[in-house]
């Protein structure tokens, strides 16, 4: 996120000073500066990734977030030019515990520490974040802000009333601010792929990571990568033969635009395939409501069940938001012109929508990230099913995505509580 005028930045390299990590609750956690000095202000959440520190950092969907890491040790392998998945730090501010004095790796170009302070990203070290992220998980994610240098000399109420002045994460409309503004194309031939294109996709970008085009480019699919703005007549401009959208930061029920374009794109009968806050638009689309939750699934440890195969991922996912969706077998989506749909995978910590299938449309989504950057390539099918879906389309075969679930006699908080779900749900 780009840092405001209320959020002053020093991006100095200097010696660690007095930091605090205050909560909207008014809790107060003490610590040192880590990267620039200064405030950052935004939605404190926790990554339970114990690796991929730089793949979280330049993840877009953490915009306008505070990342606290519960992995205790952060910044030991440095980081490098290859392993950003964007063109920038997103994260509004980082909390670690035990920040590395240098980096200890071959592929190592510069410590994080200096790539945070280059980049202005403002940062907290020497904090317990496992207490941080207990008191998150009990109390729900919040407003919160990081202070250091001179800001952190202001008295605790000043800094609380500040940090209570700040936007919250619901009604955020972050997409078209972490998008590119002009398309892009990634070829298959640059990733590997030997031959012609075998399709070629519209890939609506509302916070891609990087990894997310290559993966469909090994595999010999052409990505045309649009802007967030991007319209129906862009999308029919480069002649695709399925189309995509992204993960991303902010509220999905801001994403009033997106949500007609997919409707236009479903109703054009083009094979569509979501992820993350994709997932959410194509809920959206068929009817469905969205939801905060009380904190989140962040990190590449999530376990997902594709409750039509009875088979667990381990997922890489940040989100928090989800859809509300009926889990038990198929369903008339609320848009009754989409057809049937069904909950095709479902968390196994707490009941959270993970993916919806629709059965008389060639559309499916996932609210997980299957690129693997970082985390678990079990997700990596769902590649191939997309392809499998735009090739049955393109033959005439049917679009159905489902067989029965295997655990269709499942319900919602059956075996799980599900803690994760705020109250106040819509």
């Amino acid at each position: 996120m780009t840092q405001t005028a209320a959020e002053k930045v020093d991006a100095t390299p200097a010696v660690s000073t007095t930091a605090a990590l205050v909560l909207e609750d008014g809790r107060i956690f003490r610590g040192t500066s880590y990267g620039a000095t200064g405030t950052a202000l935004g939605e404190a959440v926790f990554a339970t990734g114990m690796t991929g520190y730089q793949e979280t950092i330049t993840d877009p969907s953490y915009a306008r977030q505070l990342v606290v890491q519960t992995a205790p040790h952060i910044g030991n392998t440095g980081v490098n030019s290859e392993d950003a998945e964007s063109r920038r730090i997103w994260v509004a501010g980082y909390i670690v515990r035990d920040a590395a004095r240098r980096p200890s790796n071959w592929r190592s170009e510069r410590s994080l520490d200096s790539e945070l302070v280059e980049q202005g990203i403002v940062g907290i070290q020497g904090v317990d974040t496992r207490a941080i992220t207990r008191h998150l998980r009990e109390h729900k994610t919040m407003r919160a802000g990081i202070f250091s240098g001179d800001a952190a000399q202001a008295t605790d109420k000043e800094l609380l009333d500040t940090v209570l002045a700040s936007a919250p994460m619901e009604g955020a409309r972050l997409a078209e601010e972490v998008s590119v503004d002009e398309a892009y194309v990634v070829e298959p031939k640059d990733h590997g792929w030997d031959g012609d294109a075998r399709f070629s996709i519209a890939a609506i970008d509302l916070g891609i990571k990087a990894m997310t085009p290559i993966r469909f480019a090994e595999r010999g699919v052409r990505v045309h990568v649009l802007p967030a703005t991007a319209t129906l007549e862009d999308v029919k401009a480069v002649n695709p033969d399925g189309f995509f959208m992204s993960n991303g930061p902010g509220d999905p029920a801001t994403a009033d635009a997106q949500v007609k374009l997919l409707r236009s794109v479903l109703d054009e009968k083009l094979p569509y395939f979501g992820i993350c806050f994709g997932n959410q638009i194509l809920g959206r689309a068929l009817g469905f409501g969205t939801y905060k939750l009380r904190y989140g699934h962040r990190g590449i440890n999530q376990p997902v069940m594709d409750r039509r195969t009875g088979k667990v991922e381990i997922t890489s996912q940040n989100h928090g938001f989800a859809v509300d969706a009926p889990l038990d077998g198929a369903t008339r989506a609320p848009e009754a012109r989409y057809g049937r749909v069904e909950v095709s995978h479902v968390s196994l910590n707490d009941d959270v929508v993970e993916g919806l299938a629709c059965l008389d449309i060639p559309a499916f989504s996932v609210q997980y990230h299957p690129e693997a950057a970082a985390g678990p390539h079990d997700a990596a099918y769902l590649f191939d099913r997309f392809i499998d879906l735009m090739e049955g389309t393109r033959d005439g075969r049917t679009a159905n995505l489902s067989k029965d679930p295997v655990d269709s006699a499942h319900s919602a908080g059956a075996e799980h509580k599900n803690d994760n779900k705020t109250e106040d749900k819509k």
